[in-house]
């Protein structure tokens, strides 16, 4: 009785996540994603994120979201960011597939002239296909009387099993830079502005619209001790999703161009799962660990155990030469 129960909360959940965008415990170290107005909103020239998550794994066979991201200014023209992001998802005994290709443009407007206040509005497009395998799944009708049958038919009709539509979203992005190591950044997007059909059948079911809106405040509580509060809602139809938490950050050192740090936080998304998040600044790198723990109605099945992801930054800076003003000595010296 107890599996048959776990089966029903699964396939509930599984349903219900997958009319929905993918989502991910370390949103701050996904920022494109989070918001097409991060796109070149960092201190650098280009930046590469990577983010992969394994969950569901004590439950059946586990999801995995990859998503690999480039973002950067142009050289001639620094208010402008250019940003592009693929992800790959796959959920499922069906092996539900997601594929999307996304592009986003942003431009920097200066509210101060001392640049301490900036609001970057930006533009996300994006092409999403999924596919699923219907012949990994198991039917009634292949229940001979006394055992699962697979070779008897399944008597299902299935219009699809592939589909591709197209997405746009807007949001923007402020950053207050109060001093060196006080800065808040808040932003807010909104997604599937056109509801693309992605249903698998001939009757048409829209994406619904997503609002995005997250903030997050660095400030020193020491020498080498910083505090990082932050939050993120997301609406999508009926799908609510509020997470809080606080990362503290430990520099190890920050001289001659050397740079280390430390980070540990904890969060909750409410009514899900609460975890844990570990994270290293080395130079130009970032990696960040966290493990969800689950709350929620599927614990009976999870036991608790949610999922692992890793998040990966690197930024490049160009090398920008100095120019040298020679002076040409007269004949007569």
């Amino acid at each position: 009785m107890k599996k048959i129960v776990a089966l029903i909360i699964l396939f509930g959940v599984t349903f219900f996540v997958n009319a929905q965008d993918i989502h991910w415990s370390q949103f701050n170290d996904n920022p494109i994603f989070q918001n097409p107005g991060n796109a070149g909103n960092f201190d650098g020239d280009v930046r590469f994120v990577g983010n992969f998550r394994d969950q569901w794994r004590a439950v059946s066979v586990p999801y995995q979201t990859l998503s690999l991201a480039v973002d950067g200014k142009p050289y001639n023209f620094r208010a402008l960011g250019i940003g592009g992001l693929f992800f790959h998802d796959v959920t499922g005994d069906g092996k539900l597939r997601t594929i999307e290709l996304q592009a986003n443009v942003s431009y920097q407007l200066k509210l101060t002239k001392d640049s301490s206040h900036t609001i970057r509005p930006g533009i996300n497009l994006g092409m999403n296909h999924r596919q699923v395998n219907w012949e990994a799944f198991k039917f009634g009708n292949q229940y001979n009387g006394q055992s699962y049958d697979p070779s008897l038919p399944t008597n299902e009709l299935y219009s699809h099993d592939r589909k591709t539509n197209f997405s746009i979203g807007v949001g923007a992005s402020y950053r207050y830079i109060i001093e060196k190591r006080k800065v808040l950044e808040a932003g807010v997007g909104l997604y599937n502005i056109n509801r693309p059909n992605q249903g698998f059948f001939d009757e048409q079911i829209d994406r619904d619209r997503r609002v995005n809106i997250y903030a997050r405040y660095f400030h020193p509580i020491g020498l080498d001790w910083d505090i990082i509060p932050s939050f993120q809602l997301s609406f999508q139809g009926i799908y609510r999703e509020i997470i809080f938490g606080s990362s503290v950050k430990y520099t190890l050192v920050n001289r001659l161009s050397k740079y280390r740090a430390v980070y540990g936080g904890i969060w909750y998304r409410t009514l899900d799962a609460a975890y844990i998040t570990v994270g290293m600044d080395y130079q130009q790198w970032f990696v960040g660990l966290s493990y969800d723990m689950n709350f929620s109605t599927l614990t009976k099945a999870s036991r608790v155990r949610g999922g692992f992801e890793i998040a990966v930054r690197y930024i490049l800076f160009r090398f920008k030469p100095s120019k040298s003003i020679h002076r040409i000595c007269p004949d007569y010296i």
